[in-house]
């Protein structure tokens, strides 16, 4: 089991940039994929990025690819989002999740840890 927290969110213009990041508790963080999910008010939960154990493999959703790039950094236990070129439409709570051993999956369910979540806001 890991703990996640997450950081980085905020109010920002359309067409600007932030910088998620998501800490993880324990000596095993290498082991875990890691992955980002949204949530916009009144929307299901729906997958963002993630990034296999060894960091080898990432995927995107269709939405954010080209735009958002994730990235682990394992010495430091800690993953992030880097958002470029935000839209209004990616206003939403933003939460990591990790899978033990996992291959990077874009489904909700592969996930046993998440986090608390990180508001993103932007404004047209």
């Amino acid at each position: 089991q890991v703990q996640l927290v997450e950081s980085g969110g905020g109010l920002v213009q359309a067409g600007g940039s932030l910088r998620l990041s998501c800490a993880a508790s324990g000596r095993t963080f290498s082991l875990y994929a890691m992955g980002w999910f949204r949530q916009a008010p009144g929307k299901e939960r729906e997958f963002v990025a993630a990034v296999s154990w060894r960091g080898r493999t990432t995927y995107y959703a269709d939405s954010v690819k080209g735009r958002f790039t994730i990235s682990r950094d394992d010495a430091k236990n800690t993953v992030y989002l880097q958002m470029n070129t935000l839209k209004p439409e990616d206003t939403a709570v933003y939460v990591c999740a990790a899978d033990k051993l996992g291959g990077a999956s874009t489904k909700e369910n592969q996930y046993d840890n998440w986090g608390q979540g990180t508001q993103v806001t932007v404004s047209s």
